[in-house]
């Protein structure tokens, strides 16, 4: 399975009171298609997953393949969990709700401390959904796990045959070219920093997932276009006006201020859950008012307008 173009890394919607407010996944599906975005990656660091239930993931992961089942969007259900049977759970049940794909993460607790480790806990997971195609969630900063991803993509004919690649959410340039070399035609290497997207198309990125792409797919439907005429001048223009969005949204607290965002937008995702601290009105109106100045409105309507 070899996914292409901007993958969503979606909210989950919660109401004020913190519940799940699954009316509106239809809402962002339907926007995201819209804004030329190809899948949705459900439930992971963006959408909170650690936050969440594991009956809780099962039924977003169920409204996300209800709510695209006659859109162009694929579904990439995340399943990873510090608990290995908890992570079985939610990826038979993706299997069965008609999930394209699905990806785990690196327990983070207990970490895996080797790639044996790492392989052995996966096994079972990707092996009970034998007829999804299987995606290693690659996060470092996140997980504190630094494994060498080249040699799980060399080992895993053997020991992880339903991989189809990883979603490399990474800064480490030199293992992504190494892992692209090993990946050949085989593994679909997908890019999870939307900030540094430019740096790595040079490479062979085809695939991107990212937070960003929620609210800003047409920034970067720009920055590919400039790449592929090679107008790299205006390409750096557009990679700079996205590093600037991600700088101002982190000084709000990125997950939350994102959230917002997305409301600015017209998609409202509700609010975020503990320990995440939602913005103030006041925090609200700053943050509005620094996108603006930087050129997050004007931007959307140029290229609805094109």
């Amino acid at each position: 399975m070899m996914l292409q173009g901007f993958i969503a890394a979606p909210h989950t919607p919660f109401k004020s009171d913190g519940s799940l407010w699954l009316e509106q996944v239809r809402v962002q599906a339907e926007h995201l298609t819209k804004t030329g975005v190809s899948g949705a990656f459900v439930g992971g660091t963006t959408g909170e997953a650690t936050s969440m239930t594991t009956h809780e993931r099962c039924l977003l992961i169920q409204a996300w393949c209800e709510a695209t089942g006659d859109l162009p969007l694929k579904v990439i259900g995340h399943v990873g969990h510090n608990c290995q049977h908890d992570a079985i759970t939610i990826a038979k049940f993706a299997e069965e709700q008609g999930a394209d794909a699905i990806s785990a993460f690196a327990p983070n607790y207990f970490r895996p401390g080797s790639l044996d480790d790492l392989i052995h806990f996966l096994q079972p997971i990707a092996n009970n959904a034998p007829s999804c195609p299987f995606y290693f969630y690659d996060i470092p900063s996140m997980t504190g796990v630094h494994l060498p991803m080249p040699e799980l993509l060399k080992r895993a004919a053997d020991e992880l045959p339903t991989l189809a690649g990883l979603k490399a959410t990474t800064d480490d340039l030199m293992s992504l070219q190494e892992c692209l070399e090993q990946a050949g035609d085989q593994y679909n290497i997908l890019f999870g920093m939307d900030e540094i997207l430019l740096t790595v198309l040079p490479l062979g990125i085809r695939g991107a997932v990212g937070s960003t792409y929620n609210f800003a797919t047409p920034l970067y439907l720009d920055l590919l276009e400039a790449f592929n005429r090679q107008d790299f001048s205006t390409a750096r223009r557009l990679q700079l006006a996205s590093v600037e969005m991600v700088r101002c949204l982190a000084r709000f607290d990125f997950l939350p201020a994102a959230k917002y965002a997305m409301s600015l937008i017209g998609v409202d995702c509700g609010i975020c859950r503990p320990p995440a601290r939602n913005l103030t009105s006041a925090k609200k109106q700053e943050l509005k008012a620094a996108l603006e100045q930087i050129g997050f409105f004007r931007w959307q309507s140029e290229r609805r307008a094109n």
